[in-house]
């Protein structure tokens, strides 16, 4: 097999993960850096929910129309197929081309033959972007009818360079703070994939998500995957599926749907503003807080000092001073009032165990 330059492409992302890009930025210089050991002729970057695994994003760079994304979404989470980014999920490596998962034969995947084929496209190259913290993304590059297969080789150098790319967008997601606002809309999503109905603020809130020179009557990559996930619920009325998403604006939208009814295809979705308890675990996470690392940090929140915190949690006041050194490095937070105003205002999130404590 032959090598590819792994170590000089984990220095040049390395660089960009202390640029405070956004995820956009972020993924387009990201696949630049891939892009000069590995040729694609399209890309197409995911954000994920680590709870959830469902899509809350995408970047997109010479890629398919937004109906037939549309499809791939359907697919993906409905159909049966191959390499899906749940199989990526359960297997040793986080990278596979489509030529090697089908053994040479691409029109085995359904969304190659009804989707990628049609429109010029051979195989395709796909990782998951998944770290200590939790799996943030997924990447797919394309190559045209054609051109070379993806080598295990190239495949090999994007697996290698999942972590990072990983880190990466998860520092993008907290780049910028969220602001503030927003009412609560309601959107009906048909069979198809097309809205049948919205009110304003639905209508608002499909604005902020749609990514710059999309199609206006594009339906976001997060509002198709939770409707797709409640549409693939045993057809069960009532089930519902939930997601969160940040918008363009920077504010951060919780989305749930559910089946109108047993035998109706249609899947109502509610959109609003996601309260504290629904972004605490997304923070710490992004952050890559430990369990004990959100316990302290809420009870630093509260005007614990050092040794009130050691004695409820039954640690040493060095064991503390650690957490604290780590927290802080984590954060970028350099005392405590720093570190409270940036977890807990930045993210309007005043509790890091799970809502456990929010009546308090």
């Amino acid at each position: 097999m032959a090598t590819l330059p792994v170590a000089q492409a984990r220095r040049d992302l390395t660089t960009l993960l202390d640029g405070g890009l956004g995820v956009r930025d972020f993924s387009l210089r990201a696949a630049e850096v891939v892009g000069r050991t590995v040729s694609f002729a399209g890309v197409c970057v995911l954000t994920l929910d680590p709870a959830t695994l469902l899509p809350t994003g995408e970047v997109v760079v010479n890629g398919l129309p937004a109906p037939d994304r549309a499809r791939l979404m359907e697919i993906e989470l409905l159909e049966a197929d191959v390499n899906t980014f749940v199989q990526l999920g359960r297997r040793p490596s986080p990278a596979a081309s489509l030529s090697a998962a089908t053994d040479g034969d691409l029109d085995r995947s359904t969304r190659q033959r009804e989707v990628r084929r049609p429109h010029g496209w051979d195989d395709e190259l796909r990782a998951l972007l998944a770290a200590g913290t939790g799996t943030w993304g997924a990447l797919t590059l394309q190559r045209e009818h054609g051109d070379p297969w993806f080598t295990p080789a190239e495949v090999g150098f994007v697996a290698a360079l999942s972590g990072l790319l990983a880190e990466g967008v998860r520092r993008a997601l907290l780049a910028a703070s969220p602001a503030a606002g927003g009412e609560t809309g309601l959107l009906v999503v048909g069979a198809g994939g097309a809205v049948t109905g919205a009110d304003a603020a639905a209508e608002r809130w499909l604005d902020d998500l749609r990514v710059p020179g999309s199609d206006d009557g594009a339906l976001p990559v997060a509002v198709r995957a939770v409707a797709g996930r409640a549409r693939s619920a045993a057809g069960a009325a009532g089930r519902s599926a939930y997601g969160r998403a940040r918008t363009r604006s920077g504010r951060w939208l919780s989305l749930r749907a559910s089946r109108l009814d047993q035998d109706d295809p249609r899947v109502t979705v509610v959109l609003h503003p996601a309260g504290p308890a629904e972004l605490a675990p997304l923070v710490a996470a992004a952050y890559g807080l430990t369990e004990r690392e959100r316990v302290i940090t809420r009870l630093v929140a509260h005007g614990h000092s050092t040794e009130r915190i050691a004695a409820e949690l039954h640690l040493s006041p060095y064991t503390v001073q650690d957490h604290l050194k780590s927290i802080f490095d984590k954060t970028g937070a350099s005392s405590r009032g720093e570190l409270v105003a940036r977890i807990f205002l930045d993210h309007y999130a005043p509790r890091l165990d799970d809502g456990a404590s929010a009546q308090q």
